[in-house]
């Protein structure tokens, strides 16, 4: 009998080392080496993959390849299929990762649900709740989710055997740190037991067409739990989080082979489940008060779809000896960095001013485009006057005060006419030939130009 030995795993990267270091050689990060049994002797891997490379197929050309099945299956959850590229792709592996409580089983219980009615035989494996719990979720679902196979077992083994017998179209696991295989040492939810269980379902996934559904928790930091190659093994990664504390979740794509990624899905929780938001730039301008300073709107995108969102500022008189400044939703280097532009080239004083900046509806602002709106509303504030209700801006910001030109403007435009906006600051160079109708491009070169022709 083999002695077990030991090495050491980063929990965020997964490489291995043979003794223990505080900062990871691979990625860099700090105390996370953790101790665990390795799966087998060098001897052992050795022989595995020599007899799995003999049994492996031969290689072939590409042109002699069948061409597979590349339609993709709805959900009927618009805003799920949204955020995958179109639907669910056989064959394919999605993490969806998130807090705990925020909405994850539920979720991937209403997708199964949409695919047993449609035909396609959903097999839910969970390791976390028994099936009278589950049975209790699906009960309030406004989907039919009763008839969906259901499986309470942990063992990766099993999970599999019963997936090859049952024959579904698609498989769920709630969660994968839940899972383990007696073959390989440590408890479940290890770094070696994670990467392990999920190279083995992606491999069941490739050879039988069945799409895969993992649900893996998130850390404090907000990734996911287990070593950063479980986000490699798969296929997407999608991250479910709620939206400031709201009754809206938003479902977003960090990777997709399928499709492009930072699309955003949005949803909202209710007493049957999780209900589609078709109009999201409703749902973050419900609340906003015309009239008042320190507001403006801009037409981001989050993926390929654009958004309307609310920025607000609020500029006061510093009350301890260095002037704060927060921002939610924004970048805080960046939003200094547009402090110094409005100081000088604008000549509004806010060396000794608090600054606090919000994105209304936890939304990330990652773009530049958001530059002219955080400029307008922080000048609105510091000046107390407010912008005009029916107006949005649009525009980076250089060192030197100049307006610069942004992308895909025809798309924001068209949401912001659709959205009853009437009026759209933007660079010159970005202004189209034909605007929309009812909403009227106004070109603007530099700082000074924006507020004296948004504040007068």
């Amino acid at each position: 009998m083999a002695r077990t030995k030991t090495a050491f795993f980063c929990t965020d990267c997964g490489n291995e080392t043979l003794r223990w270091q505080g900062q990871c050689p691979a990625c860099g990060a700090w105390n996370t080496l953790v101790e665990e049994p390795t799966a087998r002797t060098r001897t052992e891997r050795t022989r595995g993959t020599q007899s799995h490379a003999t049994s492996s197929a031969p290689p072939v050309r590409l042109r002699d390849v069948e061409p597979g099945d590349t339609t993709r299956w709805p959900t009927g959850i618009s805003e799920f299929d949204f955020v995958l590229g179109g639907g669910v792709v056989p064959g394919s592996v999605v993490l969806v990762g998130g807090e705990p409580g925020i909405g994850k089983s539920t979720l991937l219980l209403q997708v199964a649900a949409r695919l047993q009615h449609a035909g396609r035989g959903a097999l839910y494996v969970s390791g976390e709740e028994s099936a009278a719990q589950v049975r209790m979720r699906a009960d309030r679902l406004a989907e039919p989710a009763g008839e969906v196979t259901f499986l309470g077992e942990t063992e990766l083994e099993t999970v599999l055997a019963r997936a090859v017998e049952l024959g579904p179209a698609a498989l769920f696991v709630d969660s994968i740190q839940t899972v383990y295989s007696p073959a390989l040492d440590g408890a479940p939810g290890s770094v070696g037991q994670v990467r392990e269980c999920a190279a083995r379902l992606q491999r069941f996934a490739k050879e039988a067409g069945v799409a895969v559904f993992l649900v893996g928790h998130v850390t404090k930091g907000g990734a996911v739990a287990g070593p950063k190659t479980l986000e490699h093994i798969v296929d997407t990664v999608l991250y479910f989080e709620d939206a400031a504390g709201l009754d809206h979740r938003l479902l977003r794509a960090t990777k997709n082979r399928f499709g492009s990624v930072d699309e955003l899905g949005v949803f909202r929780m209710t007493a049957e489940g999780l209900v589609v938001v078709g109009n999201p730039s409703e749902i973050f301008l419900a609340e906003r008060r015309a009239g008042t300073s320190g507001g403006a709107v801009v037409a981001t995108l989050e993926g390929s779809r654009p958004l309307l969102v609310e920025i607000q500022a609020l500029c006061t008189g510093a009350s301890y000896g260095a002037a704060q400044r927060v921002a939610t939703g924004f970048d805080r280097q960046r939003l200094a960095m547009l402090l110094a532009v409005l100081e000088r080239r604008a000549g509004l004083k806010l060396a000794q001013a608090d600054v606090f900046l919000n994105v209304v509806g936890g939304v990330r602002i990652a773009e530049t485009a958001g530059d002219l709106a955080v400029a307008a509303a922080v000048g609105s504030s510091a000046l107390d006057r407010p912008l005009p209700a029916d107006a949005i801006f649009l525009g980076e910001l250089g060192l030197g005060g100049e307006v610069r030109a942004v992308g895909q403007v025809e798309r924001r435009l068209a949401e912001a006419a659709r959205m009853g906006f009437r009026r759209a600051f933007l660079p010159e160079r970005s202004v189209p030939r034909t605007p929309p109708d009812g909403l009227q491009p106004i070109p603007v070169r530099d700082l000074e130009g924006l507020l004296r022709g948004a504040l007068q």
